[in-house]
């Protein structure tokens, strides 16, 4: 389990594991908003000018990404890894974890943190390419995500106050009624009475782009509206 836990960690901006205080969301969460409990989510901005040429240049590059790993099989070459490729999920997260550690300091349309699949059953088994996903620090200001994205076109999310059980024991992040993601626990007082660990903030900041979909509220799609990993279905452990 605490292989998986640092493996996650890879994936998402700051792992599981982190012991760090809210310092980072109490400064953004006046903009943002809890969906859930366990959610945050960046408020959409007006549009200012440049905003959708911004938006379009990043699609372009998301696009031209996908299009060079439409085979999976050229992520894998390339270094991306399958997050959890023997549990069953909706989306499966190919993660390259040098780009998810340069994100971190710097923004680069061309280099997602990772690619999102969907798996193909039957006689062939593979996995069809349906996007790319960007991440940011978990501190880092609504300022700092629109100056990546305009926060006109596109909505960040990340997850928080996560309590995890004494007994981690099947699909406890979100299978579980008090524990994990879908849990009703949300604060520390209350994991602590349940005696669990309370972790304040499991990831960094996320957005996924669909450069393949037609329609634009598609190709933004916030967390949540559709789209698996606003339930992190993806990311089972």
């Amino acid at each position: 389990m605490k292989i998986m836990m640092m493996r996650a960690g890879i994936l998402l901006a700051c792992g599981v594991i982190c012991g760090v205080t809210l310092t980072g969301a109490h400064r953004v969460h006046a903009q943002a908003h809890d969906k859930d409990g366990h959610m945050l989510m960046t408020t959409l901005h007006p549009v200012r000018p440049g905003d959708q040429a911004r938006a379009d240049a990043i699609v372009v590059a998301a696009r031209k990404v996908a299009e060079r790993y439409v085979d999976y099989q050229k992520a894998l070459t390339d270094g991306y890894d399958i997050f959890l490729p023997n549990q069953k999920q909706s989306v499966y997260h190919f993660v390259l974890d040098s780009a998810n550690k340069e994100a971190m300091i710097r923004f680069d349309p061309t280099k997602p943190a990772a690619l999102l699949y969907e798996r193909i059953e039957g006689s062939t088994p593979g996995y069809k390419l349906v996007g790319v996903m960007y991440t940011d620090s978990f501190g880092a200001s609504e300022e700092e995500l629109n100056e990546r994205i305009p926060l006109s076109i596109a909505q960040w999310h990340k997850h928080v106050n996560m309590c995890v059980p004494p007994q981690q024991q099947g699909d406890w992040l979100f299978g579980n009624p008090r524990f994990g993601l879908s849990g009703s626990i949300t604060t520390e007082a209350a994991c602590t009475a349940a005696g669990g660990s309370f972790k304040p903030h499991l990831s960094g900041w996320m957005t996924h782009v669909y450069p393949f979909e037609k329609d634009p509220a598609k190709i933004w799609q916030a967390a949540g509206k559709g789209d698996d990993h606003g339930e992190m279905h993806g990311m089972k452990m």
